[in-house]
């Protein structure tokens, strides 16, 4: 089965490289350790209307497979054979044939082994490259030798970028924003965003606040709001342009989630477009599902979705904005295993739970390794009667926790495997509504146990 799989890869990332060269279409490539799904979303946001054609990557495709399969313009077979056939024909079409094409395509690009960026960069050469956060803790690193190697792996889309195109840089980040020193002689242009002015963003954001609406006389969260500063390069006279307009993003939460609309922001202005119209365009901006999205849960409780994937980083920094929530009910958190973190998955997941005994009156881990996060959080001060462990999502929908009362927040995190949305969805207020609220909805999904 390996064999014909990469068989299968090699054929469609052939394809795809002799799609590029033909079509020749302008590349926003984006790549990182967090956000990455989010910055491509708000990205094409920025761009949809910029260019004749623009497609994205659908949902978080990719991988060896996504990535070729977004460049194609066909959608994952999954185990049908005549769908793999048929996505292997349309590539060998659009060779042999002239075909309306995409003039601009926004392509994520991820990494679960050394050289997979590496490789694609050779050939895929961005007009503009994005690197968002790169974790300092270890994340993806099971077939890594060390974070400092994931590091290197992320770098080479930087390095990939055309000469005279643009390098999309995450600036509260000394490594990330150091990268810019890569690409010195080859008149590329320079962006960072951020929040703060430490590395010299060129698009910051300012005030940030949540948001919140009442209904019956309960106050719930229900998305973020924050200023952001766009900077131009100094005119003639050494004066720089400054731009400011608000941003605000319904039905998610978190201080991260401004960093996807900064990255935006930045290919915009890589672009050449006003602020004005960078700001219209990211109004439409939709979070992709199972990324701290918002959503009713039962007894008139707020879910935190978060559910697609988990790191160590980002479990953090979900635990801080499940604590910066003004309630008055309980905040919960139900933790599922963090994959893919090699030797370091023990203390990694001890440190989770140290932040989660600051944040949350009640603790709920699934999997294996969460019984670390756990333990440390009984170390760390929490109540013993207020952490629960469970082997698994099904577990904990049979034990038929956790209880949850008016006003309560409860935040869902874990790894893609763990298939943590399952207790999310026993826990919506309208079940019937998951396949437009959570991830992996498919059919495919759903089969898999």
């Amino acid at each position: 089965m390996k064999f014909i799989k990469n068989i299968l890869v090699y054929i469609l990332l052939l394809e795809s490289r002799l799609i590029i060269s033909k079509y020749k279409p302008f590349i926003v490539a984006v790549t990182g350790s967090v956000g990455k799904t989010s910055t491509k979303d708000a990205i094409f946001c920025v761009l949809k209307d910029q260019s004749k054609y623009v497609r994205k990557s659908e949902k978080s495709m990719n991988s060896e497979i996504g990535l070729p399969l977004t460049i194609i313009g066909v959608p994952n077979a999954w185990k049908s054979i005549s769908g793999w056939i048929h996505n292997v024909s349309r590539g060998l079409s659009l060779i042999l044939w002239k075909n309306d094409y995409p003039d601009c395509l926004v392509l994520e690009i991820g990494a679960d082994h050394p050289g997979d960026i590496k490789k694609i960069a050779k050939w895929l050469r961005p007009d503009i490259s994005v690197i968002t956060k790169v974790s300092k803790t270890p994340v993806h690193v099971e077939f890594f030798t060390s974070p400092e190697q994931v590091f290197e792996e992320k770098a080479a889309l930087a390095e990939a970028v055309r000469d005279g195109g643009s390098l999309i840089l995450f600036g509260d980040d000394a490594s990330v924003s150091g990268l810019s020193e890569r690409v010195k002689d080859r008149g590329v242009n320079v962006f960072r965003y951020g929040t703060t002015q430490l590395f010299g963003s060129a698009v910051m954001s300012k005030g940030f606040e949540i948001v919140y609406k009442s209904v019956d006389d309960i106050r719930y969260p229900d998305g973020i709001k924050f200023n952001m500063e766009l900077i131009s390069t100094p005119d003639a006279q050494g004066v720089l342009n400054t731009s400011n307009g608000s941003v605000t993003i319904s039905n998610v939460i978190g201080e991260t989630y401004q960093y996807p609309i900064l990255a935006a922001a930045a290919v915009g202005m890589a672009r050449g477009m006003s602020t004005e119209k960078i700001i219209s365009n990211l109004q439409s901006y939709n979070a992709p599902l199972g990324r701290m999205n918002l959503v009713r849960g039962i007894n008139n409780s707020t879910i935190i979705d978060d559910t697609y994937n988990s790191s160590p980083d980002a479990t953090i920094s979900a635990l801080k904005a499940l604590k910066s929530i003004e309630t008055n009910g309980s905040r919960i958190a139900i933790l599922g295993d963090m994959m893919e973190l090699g030797k370091y998955a023990t203390d990694e997941h001890r440190k989770v739970g140290r932040e989660a005994a600051l944040v949350a009156n009640t603790l709920i881990t699934v999997g294996p390794r969460s019984r670390a996060t756990g333990d440390e959080a009984i170390r760390s001060g929490m109540d013993s009667r207020k952490v629960f462990s469970y082997d698994s999502t099904d577990d904990v929908i049979n034990a038929g926790v956790p209880i949850v009362s008016i006003g309560d927040i409860v935040l869902v995190k874990g790894s893609q495997s763990v298939r943590i949305e399952r207790i999310v969805k026993s826990m919506l207020a309208n079940p019937d509504q998951a396949y437009k609220l959570l991830v992996r909805q498919e059919d495919e999904w759903l089969e898999k146990k």
